[in-house]
């Protein structure tokens, strides 16, 4: 059976059981459209909550982010996992025992007003559909290389896929749709990397080949890997940073408190029946994100070397990387690089004429390499390869047979698709639950809610659908500013509204705006929409349009301190809290059979 037909069966097997499942756990009730009614076990809790989690960024980007950035591509790796480990062990347990079904109505009513839940509103619509940019592009990028469509059309399709199973089937629909595609999207995932790994390492496990030494040799993969990017320029894989310490630092916290603040992953913590059992799938899902996580160094490390080799036949035989003949020629090259190249995101330009392909750093700092480049009549770096294209052509820079290059096709489908539900399933919630119930009419019937529900979640997927078309431009490439506007405006709120029994609403409000400005004013300005006489607002402080080397992605850390420091800033001034109001943040905070709820000495 060819690739193309092989694909076609793969994808189109998932999609209908996706379909079916949806069709069969459809939502007939508000709770079951909402919170899945409540009943989903831990460990298909867990499961779901997984495949919730690991979208395009994780499946598809990150990667490739590893692969380009070498070590410093590991604040991700830290920023994503520490963070769910903070919402699973800090958060998810007490949003859980207070008992609603979406963030703003538990800020609304800890908050004890409106305004505090139509603010948190803003904020959730305002990270979540600048998350779905990057699901939907994911969708665009895996339908144009796999079906041999059109990016355009890709979002159409998967368009059309997510309303079937998310509109009609609800978060109960969603729940166990996401069951089956974490099962595609790790067996996807990690089939290729044993292949890979056992081919360059002779270790069947990645995260042991990425320590062992290549077969054949007494070097170890990153010693060679090292040894290549060096020699052609680059910097050192096993030492190179993003940027600065600092903003390292910044981003890293960023991702980790973005995380703990993403409202689509909170309400997965509402679809199980007790707090025993939140804690219980929290951990769960830790397990089914690990098999990924700890996958992803060495699908990165593994899949670099491998498109090194293919563009460069001296990687691996030892010989000189800046020859005359150890570049590819052209006309030979495999028919992968052909196949995304009719993508976009692969591209090739001959610009010393000589019909070959040079894959180095044309602006080193390697006096050394320049020099041989010179000597070796290259004039340029002659290939640009996109990271969001590293782990779905993995297996076809590698050889592997069609049906693993098959299953990643689906794999990389199910993990945008399954993100992009859930955060259609928060927005849809956030309107119908909390503006259209909480605020316009409280007295709406659960029929009509929930058909409230379903039109939102409809009109949530075409405007998903149309960000996808037309990405903004400070939003294009990247869901990191995401978790940079739910650090700074959610996560906040969350935490004080827990832990804080004193914060009143006037200071979470304040704390709110001034996070969720901060961070967009900053991202705004960075890409230079903000100009007073031609010089950029921002103060010059460790670089161009930057503060202290701070960018854009990482900026969210910076704006929850404003958040912190406004809101007990403006709580000082005003009034505190009612009574009930602490008391019931407090009955929150202790768990059940304690002394201080049952009246025991």
């Amino acid at each position: 059976m060819d690739l193309q037909t092989t694909i076609y069966l793969f994808v189109g097997a998932s999609f209908a059981l996706y379909i079916g499942i949806a069709i069969w756990a459809r939502a007939g009730s508000t709770s079951e459209f909402y919170a899945a009614g409540g009943s989903v076990p831990p460990v298909m809790n867990g499961m779901a909550t997984a495949a919730d989690w690991m979208s395009a960024a994780s499946f598809i980007s990150m990667a490739g982010l590893i692969a380009n950035m070498g070590y410093g591509g590991g604040l991700f790796l830290m920023g994503w996992t520490g963070g769910y480990v903070l919402l699973a062990m800090l958060l998810a347990p007490y949003l859980r025992k207070f008992g609603k079904f979406t963030v703003p109505q538990f800020i609304g009513d800890r908050f004890y007003s409106k305004s505090a839940s139509t603010i948190a509103v803003v904020c959730l619509l305002t990270a979540s559909l600048t998350y779905i940019i990057g699901q939907m592009t994911g969708v665009g990028v895996a339908f144009s290389r796999f079906l041999g469509v059109s990016s355009d059309t890709g979002i159409y399709i998967g368009m059309a896929i997510v309303f079937a199973y998310a509109v009609f089937g609800g978060m109960k629909g969603i729940t166990y749709t996401q069951v089956a595609q974490y099962i595609v999207l790790i067996f996807a995932y990690i089939i290729p990397a044993i292949f890979i790994s056992l081919t360059l390492t002779g270790n069947p496990i990645p995260q042991l080949g990425l320590g062992s030494t290549m077969s054949g040799s007494d070097i170890s993969l990153l010693s060679k890997l090292d040894q290549v990017v060096v020699d052609l320029g680059f910097g050192q894989y096993t030492t190179t940073t993003a940027g600065s310490t600092l903003n390292m630092f910044v981003y890293t916290l960023s991702l980790m408190i973005g995380t703990a603040g993403l409202p689509h992953v909170i309400m997965r913590f509402f679809t199980v029946p007790t707090v025993a059992a939140a804690r219980s799938s929290a951990g769960w899902a830790l397990v089914f994100i690990a098999l990924l996580y700890t996958t992803a160094p060495a699908v990165a490390a593994m899949a670099k070397l491998n498109l090194h080799a293919t563009v460069n036949s001296a990687v691996m035989k030892g010989g000189d990387l800046y020859a005359a003949d150890s570049s590819i020629k052209a006309d030979e090259r495999p028919d992968w690089m052909k196949r995304w190249e009719k993508t976009g995101l692969l591209k090739f330009e001959d610009k010393n004429g000589d019909g070959r392909i040079q894959y180095y750093n044309d602006k080193t700092k390697n006096a050394d390499a320049k020099a041989k480049a010179e000597a070796a009549g290259w004039k340029g770096n002659e290939l640009t390869v996109n990271a969001d294209i590293i782990v779905l052509a993995n297996p076809e820079i590698a050889l592997l047979p069609n049906w693993v290059i098959a299953l990643v096709a689906a794999g990389g489908l199910a993990a945008a698709l399954s993100t992009a539900a859930g955060l259609l399933m928060a927005i849809s919630a956030a309107v119908s639950h909390d503006l259209v119930k909480g605020v316009f009419n409280p007295n709406i019937s659960e029929k009509n809610e929930l058909l409230a529900g379903k039109i939102s979640m409809a009109v949530a997927v075409i405007v998903a659908g149309w960000l996808g078309l037309n990405p903004p431009g400070f939003a294009a490439g990247t869901v990191a500013l995401a978790f940079g506007i739910a650090a700074s405006s959610l996560f906040p709120a969350i935490m004080m509204g827990i832990f804080s029994k004193k914060m009143n609403k006037e200071g979470a409000m304040a704390g709110m705006l001034a996070g969720l400005a901060v961070t967009l004013f900053y991202v705004f300005a960075h890409k230079g929409i903000f100009f007073i006489k031609g010089t950029d607002f921002l103060p010059m402080i460790g670089g161009a349009n930057s503060f202290f080397g701070i960018t854009p992605e990482a900026f969210g850390a910076i704006g929850a301190a404003v958040n912190f420091i406004v809101a007990f800033t403006v709580d000082k001034f005003t009034k505190e809290p009612p009574e009930h109001i602490q008391a019931m943040v407090e009955a929150v905070r202790i768990p059940r059979g304690s002394k201080l709820v049952d009246g025991a000495h």
